[in-house]
């Protein structure tokens, strides 16, 4: 079985991803499930866009032992600096640096001649490789690239010392048959084709990335780059769970295999669906709510007969099982930092008390907390401790043949109390106009989303929000309230949380 090396982007191209953005906690806590998970390399962020992407790169660094970690940088020598910086503390530090090679790219966005593109190649992944060994090198845009000058910049950086070679479909352009057929192309081309590794980077725009992967690696591809979940930048990216699958599922043909823990790809997918906000669709392969669901009387009598009939893959295989650890009022906190543990959360000692109080409160109004009720639970813990503001109290007056009033309370962190009111056609709206009041700026609400967060009456509600602000800038906030307005509330404080915390204390370079 020849190794595939699974190289995982989700806290750089996934956080890309419109409205999604991770504070430093979250990062830390989805990369060491990554390394639980058994990812080979953890592309950790992009240093030199800000202080605090170049602090989140440089703190999973020197926590991961078990992962190479890799920080992003354009052929510029300042991006390649800022990234050693961050993962040099790492056990097996890597730098990724990249230059688009496409005609439309040097054109338009590069302004430069294709030979222009080549020295730029050869300097900057020269000038890498004097601070690691592990020097990757992209060529952005590589399927819209004349295949000729695709050789020539390849082989350019592999003389200049590159260890990896990533063959990028940025805009989602190719199918498997052409991107199969490049990858034979550069097999030939290419000298030393088999001395580096060659990855694929795909992202989904016309649904292809996960099968455009497999045909990579059917044609010497070593290293897949995919996020959990296949978020990414507008259609996302491979998805991991997806390309591990296929592999262990069909060896018969690949071939091949990856070191990842398959009955880790749930919980890992739970995580970073809870983290980003962005569900997962029912349908969504291996890790979606249907996978393993069967309602056709013809599906239910031949899986009851044997599972085999219409599941080729096992829940337990992919880490989908029934808990049978039950919590509710009575649970001590022996039973619910266990489950938390079997579900992803490493508790702290110092932590432990504030979540059972909360835990306690939870449980006193629901029957029974579900995982995904913990989950809810502690993403709220998650980003406690960098909320700029949060909601004391909310009344709202409902008139159905009037405006709706709202008066609302905030808090912030250094103890400010603020109280306004406003009115609005909804509830809804009246709270936010008391909001953009309080706040003293005016946002455009660019996705509002409510759900249920478990079945039944007592179900609390998980409110999204995604505001823009004056600048384009997106933040995204989370509220959970078994009364759907303090939820709704909560989402919107949060978002303006968090553009408040990136305002004092990020300094955004233009990347």
């Amino acid at each position: 079985m020849r190794k595939i090396q699974i190289f995982d982007t989700t806290l750089r191209d996934g956080e890309q991803t419109a409205g999604v953005s991770f504070n430093l906690q979250e990062k830390i806590q989805m990369a060491q499930q990554l390394e639980t998970l058994g990812v080979d390399v953890i592309e950790a962020g992009f240093p030199i866009a800000s202080p605090g992407d170049f602090n989140c790169v440089k703190t999973i660094a020197e926590i991961v032992k078990e992962s190479a970690v890799t920080g992003l940088a354009r052929c510029v020598e300042a991006d390649i600096s800022r990234a050693y910086e961050a993962v040099k503390g790492g056990v097996a530090p890597q730098i990724h640096t990249f230059l688009a090679t496409s005609p439309i790219h040097r054109e338009f966005k590069l302004k430069m001649t294709q030979a222009e593109v080549l020295a730029s190649i050869d300097h900057h992944v020269r000038y890498a490789k004097q601070f690691v060994n592990m020097v990757q090198f992209s060529p952005e845009d590589a399927t819209r690239t004349e295949p000729d000058f695709l050789v020539k910049a390849i082989q350019t950086a592999i003389d200049a010392g590159a260890k990896v070679i990533n063959v990028p479909d940025t805009v989602g352009y190719t199918n498997p048959t052409e991107f199969g057929a490049l990858f034979r192309y550069l097999r030939q081309e290419i000298r030393g084709f088999d001395e580096v590794i060659f990855s694929s980077h795909c992202h989904d725009d016309l649904g292809m990335s996960v099968a455009n992967a497999l045909a990579a690696i059917e044609n010497g591809a070593s290293r897949i780059e995919c996020t959990i979940n296949g978020i990414g930048e507008r259609a996302g990216n491979t998805a991991m769970e997806e390309v591990a699958m296929a592999l262990h599922i069909r060896k018969d043909h690949y071939q091949a295999e990856t070191n990842i823990v398959l009955n880790q790809l749930k919980r890992s997918s739970d995580l970073v669906s809870h983290l980003s906000g962005m569900a997962v669709p029912r349908n969504k392969a291996v890790i979606g709510g249907n996978a393993f669901a069967h309602q056709s009387g013809i599906h239910q009598d031949g899986f009851l007969k044997n599972p085999s009939t219409y599941e080729i893959i096992t829940p337990e295989l992919v880490g989908v099982s029934q808990s049978t650890l039950v919590l509710g009022k009575l649970s001590g906190r022996h039973a619910l930092f266990t489950r938390l543990a079997d579900i992803g959360f490493s508790i702290e000692k110092e932590e432990q008390q504030p979540l059972f109080e909360r835990f306690k409160q939870l449980a006193d109004v629901k029957k029974e907390v579900s995982d995904d009720d913990l989950r809810a639970m502690m993403s709220g813990h998650l980003y406690s401790d960098e909320s700029f503001c949060h909601l004391e109290s909310l009344d709202v007056h409902y008139n159905s043949a009037a405006q709706q009033l709202a008066d609302i309370t905030i808090r912030t962190a250094e103890g400010e109390r603020l109280s306004g009111s406003a009115t609005g056609a909804g509830s809804i709206e009246a709270v936010y106009n008391v909001i953009d009041k309080l706040m003293g700026e005016s946002v455009t609400l660019k996705d509002y989303r409510i759900q249920s967060i478990s079945p039944g009456m007592d179900a609390q509600a998980e409110v999204h929000t995604v505001i823009a602000t004056a600048d384009g800038s997106i933040y995204h906030g989370v509220g959970i309230d078994h009364d759907v307005l303090n939820a709704s509330a909560r989402a919107y404080i949060q978002a303006f949380s968090k553009q408040r915390h990136a305002t004092l204390n990020t300094s955004e370079v233009e990347v």
